[in-house]
């Protein structure tokens, strides 16, 4: 099937963005007394919008994050970024080959427009990311697993849902692709393939997706 819009999730799949912000969020977490090891930041937060952070450890703990939770993390994880983000080998090319090809392509990211902007620029991703084509749960306040980032962004292009293929390497990215009613690709870079086991496809490498999506 030729899908008339491919939809990438952001951090972890076209900028190297997951190992950086985990590392940072455990550290973080840790220092204001929640306890969190790498590992449980991905098995917990990855793919998360902030407010699911804040939700998750009010839950289990009963008290809040700090009010400038959000600012401090940022603040930390563009530092890091600016020092260490590089893009996920084979994401230019698929870009590259997309735009060529004249097949429509967005990205529909649980981060910040912020988060996903400073990660194009310092990668050099921004060339092909006009604002048109950047999506984020800030612009539907509710993050995966809801439908709802995937749905805007497929009204916002014009194209049905049934019509698009999202790449996703997170469980909850997969869970609110199926949702939305679309056909997802599993990016198993990251994420062990038993847990994107919902995906319509799996792979293992950016530079196998042109193969997949033709």
């Amino acid at each position: 099937m030729r899908y008339d819009l491919v939809i990438f999730d952001n951090d972890g799949v076209l900028v190297d963005s997951e190992p950086i912000s985990n590392r940072v969020l455990a550290a973080y977490l840790t220092e204001l007394g929640h306890p969190t090891t790498y590992e449980d930041s991905i098995r917990d937060y990855m793919g998360s919008a902030m407010h699911r952070i804040h939700e998750l450890i009010a839950e289990r703990t009963g008290r809040a994050l700090p009010e400038d939770f959000d600012d401090v993390f940022h603040t930390r994880v563009f530092d890091a970024f600016e020092r260490e983000l590089k893009p996920v080998p084979g994401a230019a090319e698929i870009l590259e080959k997309l735009s060529a090809d004249g097949v429509p392509y967005c990205v529909a990211s649980s981060g910040s427009h912020e988060r996903i902007r400073v990660g194009h620029r310092t990668t050099g991703l921004d060339r092909w990311f006009e604002n048109e084509r950047i999506f984020s749960s800030q612009d539907v306040g509710k993050g995966k697993p809801a439908p709802d980032l995937f749905l805007h962004a497929a009204e916002r292009m014009g194209v049905a849902p049934g019509r698009c293929v999202v790449i996703e390497d997170s469980p909850l990215g997969v869970q609110a692709a199926v949702a939305a009613g679309m056909d997802v690709y599993g990016f198993t870079a990251m994420t062990p393939a038993s847990r994107l086991a919902d995906a319509s496809h799996l792979f293992s490498a950016l530079g196998e997706l042109a193969d997949l999506l033709r």
